[in-house]
């Protein structure tokens, strides 16, 4: 019994138990290492080349409405909320006022335009006048000659042979002034028309002057848009510059994401983005790329930028806006509004673009004021043409000067 006892050892119950857990740890150790493997190879063959931030909202141009002449609102034709068309009268200002002054204006450059048109008349006068006294100098001349030639027979005397040459000195006198009078009228129209006459230039430019801060009392829409913060109302008194309305054209609207400074190493400008909206959720997915980024972080453009002068201070993961395009497409058939949430995930694969140069430059403008000086210029030769006639393209030749004027012969 003893020997048998000897040779078959107790079991305590604890080997099985130490075997499992052996085993679960195992299980647990190659579990913890695999996810780790997984995780790795994610990171280096998929996850290292995404960059995401929650921090990106939708941005926007905020088209202010304002004012260039003073004046009273009669009528505000738009409202927030509402769409309008690119060159659609928003508010109306009473043009009573400026409707006079062009009134005036235009009558002064009429006119003035009748008073040039007389400079050109009397060239004609002043040389019909000049070839009478030029007839009048020669009829003297010869007949003084011919006195002289009587003179010497002693058949005339010579009171008479005076009162000839006093009659050919002012002949004489009278074609230099008719001459010099055609010479200083034809100074004032010489190589130059009706419509071009400094005068009429002059006149025209307070006639231009005086349309446009007429046509300034419509204020038309600058782009197409929705119309938000809207604080005219109708009889206030506003200045120019005084902001009435703004215009947001939500067809051209980007997204700034607010990536961290460490996210930046390998974005480039012109990466494609995935974005999703908080207002469609994950079913809505835009498709962007980067165009720009900021010249320094939000902190830095602050009205009170950290100086971080004094050693009591804590280092903060700095942002930098990124500005991301959208596409025009699935914009119209998803809109956004500016301000609204928006996830973004840019894929760094392709880091040939640049960093910070080459950035596409982006234009903006509007057409809408362009017709106003084309307007004007249209009345201004029709009131030229009006007063003027068909001379309005006459120019003076350039002015004669007396020259060779018959001298008085002596007497013999």
């Amino acid at each position: 019994m003893n020997a048998q006892a000897a040779t078959n050892p107790v079991d305590d119950g604890d080997s099985p138990s130490k075997g499992r857990r052996r085993r679960v740890l195992a299980l647990i150790t190659f579990g913890v290492v695999a996810i780790a493997a997984a995780a790795t190879a994610y990171y280096l063959a998929v996850a290292r080349y995404y960059e995401s931030t929650d921090d990106a909202y939708v941005n926007g141009n905020v088209v202010q409405v304002t004012p260039q002449v003073v004046g009273t609102v009669i009528a505000v034709n738009a409202d927030n909320t509402q769409t309008i068309k690119q060159g659609q009268p928003l508010v109306q200002l009473d043009p009573a006022d400026a409707r006079i002054a062009l009134q005036q204006s235009e009558a002064a450059l009429a006119q003035t335009v009748r008073q040039v048109h007389t400079l050109y008349v009397n060239n004609l006068q002043y040389r019909a006048v000049l070839d009478q006294r030029k007839a009048d100098l020669a009829r003297t001349q010869e007949d003084y000659s011919r006195r002289m030639d009587i003179a010497k027979t002693g058949a005339i005397s010579t009171e008479e042979i005076t009162h000839a040459r006093d009659a050919l000195s002012n002949a004489q006198a009278a074609y230099a002034a008719a001459n010099q009078q055609l010479a200083s009228n034809q100074a004032l129209t010489w190589n130059v028309s009706i419509a071009n006459h400094p005068d009429v230039l002059a006149a025209s430019a307070k006639v231009r002057d005086a349309y446009l801060a007429y046509a300034r009392n419509t204020l038309p829409a600058p782009v197409t848009g929705y119309v938000a913060q809207r604080v005219v109302q109708v009889g206030q008194r506003v200045a120019p510059g005084t902001p009435l309305m703004a215009v947001v054209p939500l067809n051209e609207i980007w997204v700034d994401a607010n990536f961290k400074e460490v996210q930046l190493e390998h974005m480039r400008v012109g990466q494609p983005v995935s974005l999703h909206a908080d207002v469609y959720g994950s079913s809505v997915t835009y498709h962007g790329h980067v165009v720009g980024f900021s010249a320094g972080t939000g902190s830095a453009f602050s009205l009170l930028p950290p100086q971080n002068a004094t050693g009591n201070w804590i280092k903060i993961v700095q942002r930098l806006p990124v500005r991301i395009a959208l596409d025009p497409k699935e914009l119209e058939a998803h809109p956004l509004r500016i301000g609204l949430s928006v996830i973004a995930e840019v894929d760094l694969h392709n880091e040939n673009g640049a960093a910070l140069n080459d950035a596409p430059n982006t234009v903006y403008q509007t057409p809408v004021f362009a017709d106003y000086g084309s307007q004007a210029d249209a009345r201004i030769a029709q009131i030229i043409t009006q007063n003027a006639g068909d001379d309005v393209t006459q120019v003076a030749a350039a002015p004669r000067v007396l020259r060779g004027t018959p001298r008085v012969a002596a007497v013999r």
